[in-house]
């Protein structure tokens, strides 16, 4: 609860935390929007493939010219100011860095970036859940064994679903489901960029004046980004998916006590310690009564049979939302901030060394499955795009079917043809087996790989 005073101690001290974002779109955009307010921070370095972008980006966030004007990383250290530039493994390796916030989006990238880190022993904030959901538990074993911080992004959902869960289990509560909410239809796992915009009820003009990504946007209404992130979770948070992947139940904040609990209590749930992902629709389209589209939430129950009764009096007391038994209720969080809230994470992992979430186990997996009837010799586009949507699988299932990840499908090439919503698996595409994040990849896979435990998939002692 004390981040803003060390934030404001150390300014006072003259020891900024020096911050280093790789990636100025979107979502590092928000952050930039934030940090030239926060005390304590100097965002001493903006690595970008387009260095204009990145100054556009700045300029759009309003921030000051005058912070932009360094010439070198070593002058914007000195002189309190800016240093952008499209060398990003300078940036990883300078002694004036002490956090690296990757917001790339981009898998492989974000593998080099955190083994780059680990080497030159920068902390590390991952925006970039898409690497994290592809190699994030051995990325962060490799990170722990390095001394430094590999940890999810706060204002991302992944990082404030792990916060509800970690305040659930230290209140002694039983997490039953964890998870957020989107707006989700059957037939969006159809969606590609050409189609996306109507579904957000954007018109032509507002995406025009938006900074706004076809592809990204689209990731997140065809059931990709949902699966990317709850595969963060069930990692980070050691929980487990449905062997069916995600089921997004139509869902409203009052119901989640109800619906979010096992099948045979009466709820939906496959199992207790599942994550999962609620609609803000009705399957007719029809909107949920006080919906959860922007939020997160954790389900959870009353202790054992000695305990019990005593507090479900407690949560009668006190006005808590219950299933009909009164032992099940829920925690959720209407808002995430995206962006905006990244500072949490810097705060955190520079002046505490703690991560706002990080994978432990591997649990769950993001495989490539095809929207429609693809063709032998197609080219997959990856995350968003026209030809694979990713869909969540137990992690021993993705290795059991050779399962492509979603963050290696862009850019391979079929070898044989694959049925709509049926699963691309390793053997069905032509891949570069020398290239660095394939081999980064398969390493996790032999090293996690084996049977489950009920906690999860762990790597060998």
């Amino acid at each position: 609860m004390n981040l803003h005073r060390m934030l404001l101690q150390r300014q006072a001290e003259a020891r900024p935390l020096r911050v280093a974002l790789i990636g100025a779109g979107k979502f590092g955009s928000m952050y930039l929007a934030q940090a030239k307010h926060t005390p304590g921070i100097h965002v001493v370095a903006i690595a970008d493939l387009a260095p204009a972008r990145a100054q556009q980006s700045l300029a759009r966030v309003g921030w000051p010219a005058e912070r932009v004007a360094a010439k070198s990383l070593a002058e914007a250290a000195q002189r309190g100011t800016t240093f952008v530039t499209d060398d990003t493994p300078a940036v990883l390796a300078a002694d004036e860095v002490e956090i690296v916030i990757d917001a790339t989006g981009h898998p492989a990238a974000g593998i080099r970036h955190v083994l780059a880190c680990c080497e030159h022993g920068k902390h590390i904030v991952m925006v970039n859940v898409e690497a994290d959901a592809l190699a994030g538990p051995l990325l962060a074993q490799r990170a722990r064994a390095a001394g430094i911080v590999y940890s999810l992004a706060y204002g991302d959902q992944p990082a404030l679903i792990c916060e509800l869960v970690d305040w659930c289990r230290t209140a002694g509560f039983e997490v039953v489901a964890a998870g957020k909410g989107t707006k989700y239809l059957p037939a969006f796992h159809a969606s590609t960029p050409a189609t996306v915009w109507p579904h957000y009820g954007f018109t032509e003009d507002m995406v025009k004046a938006g900074d706004f990504n076809a592809q990204m946007f689209n990731s997140f209404l065809d059931g990709t980004k949902s699966a990317i992130e709850m595969a963060a979770v069930a990692n980070a948070a050691e929980l487990m998916p449905a062997p069916e992947g995600l089921h997004f139940p139509p869902c409203g904040v009052d119901d989640l006590p109800r619906i979010l609990k096992p099948r045979d209590e009466g709820g939906l749930l496959h199992h207790a310690g599942q994550v999962e992902v609620v609609s803000s629709v009705e399957r007719d389209g029809r909107p949920v009564f006080r919906d959860l589209r922007w939020g997160v939430y954790v389900t959870f129950r009353a202790g054992d049979a000695h305990g019990e009764d005593y507090v479900r009096r407690c949560f009668r007391e006190y006005g808590f939302s219950t299933d009909p038994s009164g032992r099940y209720s829920a925690m959720y969080k209407p808002y995430h901030a995206i962006g905006l809230e990244l500072g949490i994470s810097v705060a955190s992992a520079g002046l505490r060394r703690e991560s706002t979430g990080q994978p432990h186990a591997w649990n769950g997996d993001v495989v490539a499955t095809a929207k429609r009837d693809l063709a032998a010799g197609e080219k997959l586009d990856g995350e968003g795009g026209y030809t694979v949507y990713g869909r969540l699988m137990p992690a021993r299932d993705s290795v059991t079917i050779g399962g492509l990840p979603l963050g290696l499908a862009h850019g391979v090439t079929l070898r044989r043809p694959i049925a709509a919503h049926a699963p691309v698996r390793w053997d069905d595409v032509a891949f570069d087996a020398a290239d660095a994040a394939v081999q980064f990849r398969r390493e996790m896979e032999r090293a996690f790989g084996g049977e489950a435990a009920p906690s999860g998939v762990r790597p060998p002692a």
